[in-house]
């Protein structure tokens, strides 16, 4: 398992705990382990929830409609990586 950042650690307990995962821990989330599909299986209603989640607690806003959702969403570091970078530009 790849090391966690204090961030990373963070975005795991918010994806389940506003996605109510019971059958996942969030220290059982690999930073680089894909949130949709084959990885954690998230869908587009988790992406919206998790997208107001990350809005309220980081005051981060994700478009839908931008082309890089895709990418902020791929895995917790990048998703990581973008609130870093939203907070600096914020």
């Amino acid at each position: 398992m790849t090391e966690t950042t204090p961030l990373e650690k963070e975005l795991a307990n918010l994806v389940v705990e506003v996605l109510n995962l019971e059958d996942v821990q969030p220290d059982e989330i690999d930073p680089q382990e894909p949130l949709f599909g084959e990885g954690l299986g998230l869908d587009s209603i988790d992406a919206l929830e998790l997208a107001l989640a990350l809005s309220k607690t980081y005051g981060v806003e994700i478009r839908a409609e931008d082309e890089a959702t895709r990418e902020v969403f791929r895995d917790l570091r990048s998703l990581a990586r973008f609130v870093e970078e939203e907070r600096k530009t914020g």
